[in-house]
């Protein structure tokens, strides 16, 4: 599959759009993207199990393996960007590194926000939260409403 969008600059985010969650890469110049993945350089959901990821070097293409993929810098409304240069020298010396890696606060994500912004920040995270959160929230109301409803039921008996 194509890009999406723009054409991607040096310092770049770049979403792969994977089926059920997104893989994320720095754009770095010449058709390259580094991202922390699995050894097989697809993605780092795989990562998950093992609780270490590689950085990696790769091409654009390889790394979105036929799937649809776009510069996303969403990011930049809440933080300014450090400058290119910073982004891809930062980048490019990660590259070979194992890191730790977690799902939930060390995923592909969070390394490429933290190249180009200095923290890591990841949606795909705080979304599931949110949602776990709020679906937690919910079960809670349906029980307490489930034992209201017994409870009047039970002094209705009496």
């Amino acid at each position: 599959m194509p890009l999406e969008g723009p054409s991607p600059k040096p310092g770049d985010l770049i979403e792969f759009m994977r089926p059920l969650y997104q893989h994320w890469g720095i754009y770095i110049g010449g058709g390259m993207v580094v991202h922390l993945t699995d050894q097989d350089g697809y993605s780092s959901l795989s990562s998950a199990f093992g609780e270490t990821a590689v950085v990696r070097e790769d091409s654009i293409e390889s790394v979105a393996d036929g799937c649809v993929y776009r510069v996303n810098n969403k990011y930049d409304r809440k933080r300014d960007p450090y400058l290119s240069g910073k982004i891809v020298s930062a980048a490019r010396r990660e590259v070979g590194k194992r890191k730790s890696y977690s799902v939930t606060s060390a995923n592909c994500e969070h390394f490429v926000t933290e190249l180009r912004y200095g923290t890591g920040y990841c949606d795909q995270v705080d979304n599931a939260k949110m949602y776990a959160t709020g679906g937690l929230i919910g079960m809670a109301a349906v029980a307490a409403v489930a034992l209201v409803a017994t409870q009047k039921n039970r002094q209705k008996k009496y």
